[in-house]
């Protein structure tokens, strides 16, 4: 070609070996199995190919058995009706056995002669097809015969004689078959047996699980699915962390449409979930903080400002890194101020001195003092707040709270606030004696007042309130402060009454019970939110908290000192300055409300006297009380009791216009009682 070579395209390519090539097919091969609409949805499920494989290995077994239950049954059937049983109950039955002798054995015989003719001639049938044809027919009939037996021997609950004493292992169905949630449903009796579902949605593939959406029939409630949970995962053969069930609310939703995740396998289990805070630089305190994820492994973010934040737990569940999770998003902002308060004395708390504007770490008096005069300070803070927010225009602060651009404001210092108290049983169990407004009380119960003070009025000036504690019992938490803590965090504790003291009343009998967590699910527990977070049209969820050990939790703090310095908002401890500002406890104890630690009542009573105020109804219903309070209904009874306080039955009206007979209390009686306290605490 003249001497000159063709130059062809010239193309960029990489060496691979065999291993790496057959690796990228299989991978690619696998990835068009999961995605593709042509394979079915129980191919690609794992368990599902285990249960097929299972059921092949058992085919021939079970179906010798069907042909030889066909032949007994078979068998059984051809003796009755050649007995004539049917016609002999029948004359039985009607008493005319004698009279009908002759007729029943002239059927008989003649029902045995019919069957030796047909006998007879099966057998010239077959020697003539094996003589004519061959053994071929035969065979084939042999088949036809033996399917047919296998039909009739089939397994049948509620068939006499079939009906097995034992069964194998439940598995779940391939792919949620429709009529194994019917049966599913109907077994934990949430539906009747003339009842079945409706199929919303069918059933696919979501994260590890399969989800589907039915409708319950008329009348059946969804809330009654969430509440017997546990049957329904029992008629499903799945653990119940496996089984999620949800209402569907909102648009497309009803009290009547369910939504149920059913997992592979336990969702809880495996490593621990790294926080994602440790990827930023920096946090907006008014953005909801990560969480956590569910059991869908969705993320679960736990919004703080606005609302406060109990966590309960017995020891040695997490409590304290969840608690840490809600403290590390406001850490990492510059704008947030922090009181922490550690009751334990360990080191869990350490690392937030850098960053505290006031910190305490100990149980000593000196300790839990410290904690009250800095509750006392920032009380005054709030009352200063809103006489301050009550001057700024309405483009500033256009409903009387704080907002983004206050919070953020050198100026108007208002900045978010946070108080961080782990182990408040240490503070508020506090049995010292102090004065407060003229009257005695102990420091506990003053703190208790503080708090709850905060709680209540503090979300809209900016203060946010998380305490955590290992004792969530009644005594240990006054009722008027757990009554106004908005979001709340149940690990695993020991009975269902401590769960509804952490998550609120009757939270158990509506499927909310966190003393069912199992021991191995660290950092596994009930969430209560009082804001948006995932699935935030449900009442609460699980969730598996974010990890974030002793070294990692450094890191946030050593993150967050470096944003306040860069910011210039470095105040208070941190700064190396210790000194609680000086206010007036008169003006604080005011504040407080007169039903306050100063009168010194013990629980339930002083929340009973506190919830009525200045009420002149002469009864007041039980049922009324144990909803305003938050508390167990068979406890307040008897503490009410043990106060002197009988319960009476009452006619009250009713909303048809009549009238119902409730059981409660002569609001007499309460304030009786109440008397009965002398202000140095002694019943008198």
């Amino acid at each position: 070609m003249s001497g000159r070579e063709v130059v062809r395209a010239v193309l960029d390519a990489e060496l691979v070996d065999e291993a790496s090539a057959v690796h990228v097919n299989a991978g690619r091969f696998m990835n068009w199995w999961q995605r593709s609409r042509h394979v079915p949805d129980v191919l690609k499920s794992g368990q599902g190919l285990k249960d097929a494989v299972a059921w092949l290995v058992r085919v021939p077994f079970r179906f010798v058995g069907a042909v030889v239950r066909g032949l007994v049954v078979s068998v059984r059937a051809w003796r009755r009706w050649v007995r004539v049983v049917d016609y002999r109950e029948a004359a039985e039955n009607a008493e005319k056995l004698a009279d009908k002798f002759v007729e029943i054995r002239a059927l008989t015989l003649f029902r045995w002669k019919v069957t030796g003719l047909v006998v007879a001639a099966v057998s010239v049938a077959v020697a003539l097809v094996d003589l004519v044809y061959g053994a071929a027919p035969l065979w084939i009939a042999g088949a036809v015969a033996s399917v047919a037996l296998a039909i009739v021997g089939r397994r049948k609950d509620g068939s006499p004689g079939r009906k097995a004493v034992l069964a194998g292992p439940r598995t779940l169905t391939w792919t949620m078959d429709p009529q194994v949630l019917v049966d599913a449903f109907r077994d934990a009796k949430l539906i009747g047996k003339d009842e079945s579902l409706r199929l919303v949605e069918r059933a696919s593939r979501v994260g590890d699980g399969w989800s589907v959406t039915v409708d319950l029939p008329a009348t059946r409630k969804a809330d009654d699915v969430i509440k017997h949970r546990d049957a329904l995962a029992s008629a499903l053969a799945v653990d119940e962390v496996q089984l999620i069930v949800e209402r569907v609310r909102g648009r497309g939703g009803h009290a009547g449409r369910v939504f149920l995740w059913v997992a592979d396998e336990d969702p809880y289990a495996g490593p621990p979930l790294r926080t994602p805070l440790l990827d930023v630089e920096y946090w907006d305190a008014w953005q909801p903080v990560p969480f956590g994820r569910d059991a869908r492994n969705r993320r679960i973010d736990l919004p703080l400002v606005w609302t406060s934040l109990l966590v309960g737990a017995i020891p040695r569940q997490g409590k304290t890194f969840a608690t840490r999770l809600a403290a590390a998003g406001l850490i990492l902002d510059p704008y947030t101020r922090l009181y922490v308060f550690d009751g334990k004395g360990g080191k869990d708390w350490d690392a937030a001195e850098q960053v505290a504007h006031r910190f305490v770490c100990g149980d000593e008096l000196e300790h839990v003092e410290a904690v009250r005069d800095h509750l006392v300070e920032l009380a005054a803070e709030v009352q200063s707040r809103y006489s301050r927010m009550a001057t700024l225009d309405d483009e500033v602060c256009p409903e009387s709270k704080i907002t983004p651009g206050i919070s953020r404001d050198a100026n108007l210092r208002m900045p978010i606030t946070a108080v961080v108290i782990d182990e408040v049983q240490v503070f508020l169990e506090n049995p010292t004696r102090q004065d407060v407004g003229g009257k005695k009380t102990t420091v506990g119960a003053y703190i208790a007042d503080l708090l709850t003070y905060l709680v209540r009025k503090g979300p809209a000036a900016g203060i946010v309130v998380i305490i955590a504690t290992q004792r969530p019992d009644s005594n240990t938490i006054p009722s008027r402060l757990r009554a106004v803590l908005g979001s709340r965090f149940a690990l695993r504790v020991m009975d269902w009454r401590d769960s509804n003291i952490v998550l609120g009343e009757q939270m158990n009998t509506r499927g909310y019970d966190a003393s069912t967590l199992l021991p191995s699910h660290k950092g596994v527990g009930i969430l209560r939110p009082d804001g948006e977070t995932a699935g935030a049209d449900v009442l609460a969820t699980t969730v598996r908290t974010f990890y974030m050990p002793n070294t990692e939790w450094r890191t946030i703090c050593a993150r967050g000192r470096e944003l306040r310095e860069a910011a210039g908002t470095l105040t208070g401890y941190a700064a190396g300055d210790d000194t609680t500002r000086a206010v007036d406890p008169s003006a604080v104890v005011m504040a407080l409300g007169p039903s306050s630690a100063g009168e010194d009542l013990p629980e339930p009573l002083a929340s009973v006297v506190e919830h009525l105020g200045d009420d002149t109804r002469e009864f007041v219903p039980t049922a009324e009380l144990v909803e305003a309070l938050d508390v167990e209904a068979t406890a307040f009874a008897r503490q009410m009791a043990e106060l002197g306080c009988k319960p009476v039955r009452q006619y009250v009206p009713a909303e048809d216009g009549g009238s119902r007979r409730v059981r409660g209390y002569m609001t007499v009686d309460i304030r009786a009682a109440r008397d009965d306290f002398g202000a140095d605490g002694d019943q008198s």
